[in-house]
C-alpha cells in the first residue's frame, strides 16, 4: 500500500504515537481520547470563536462563552471511545495531538459535522 501522504493534512506538532505505519487512523494514538469542543450551529458564531482562541484566550473560556451544547463546562466531554462519536468530529479527535487549555491546539477550520460546527481540541490519548 502506498504512504498516504498528500500534504493536505500539516502536523501542528508530532506528539503522538506515531511509531506504527499499519494504518492512517490507528497510528495516531490508542482508541479513547479526553475531548473538549465548541459547538455552534451557525459558522459565523464559531469562527468568532476561533478568533478569541487565536487572541490567546483559554479554550475553556471561550467554549464557555460560545459553545451551544451541554458540555458548555468548560466543553470537556471527558474520555470518548473510538466509535462513539461522528465520523469527522471522530477523524478530527484522533488526528490532533495532545495539548493543554492554556495553550490549544485545536482544529482549523471548525469540523462540520450533522451538530453543526466544531472547535475540537484533545486533552490526553490512550
Amino acid at each position: 500500500m502506498p504512504p498516504k501522504k498528500s500534504g493536505a493534512k500539516p502536523s501542528k506538532s508530532s506528539k503522538g504515537e506515531d511509531s506504527g505505519d499499519k494504518g492512517s487512523k490507528e497510528k495516531k494514538g490508542g482508541t479513547t481520547v479526553k475531548v473538549r469542543h465548541i459547538l455552534c450551529e451557525k459558522q459565523s458564531k464559531c469562527l468568532e470563536a476561533l478568533e478569541k482562541l487565536k487572541a490567546g484566550q483559554k479554550f475553556s473560556d471561550v467554549a464557555a462563552a460560545y459553545s451551544e451544547d451541554k458540555a458548555r463546562s468548560g466543553g470537556d466531554l471527558g474520555w470518548m471511545i473510538r466509535g462513539s462519536m461522528v465520523g469527522p468530529f471522530q477523524d478530527a479527535a484522533f488526528d490532533l495531538p495532545i495539548s493543554t487549555v492554556n495553550s490549544p491546539i485545536y482544529t482549523d477550520p471548525p469540523v462540520k459535522t450533522k451538530f453543526g460546527y466544531h472547535i475540537i481540541m484533545v486533552e490526553g490519548k490512550k
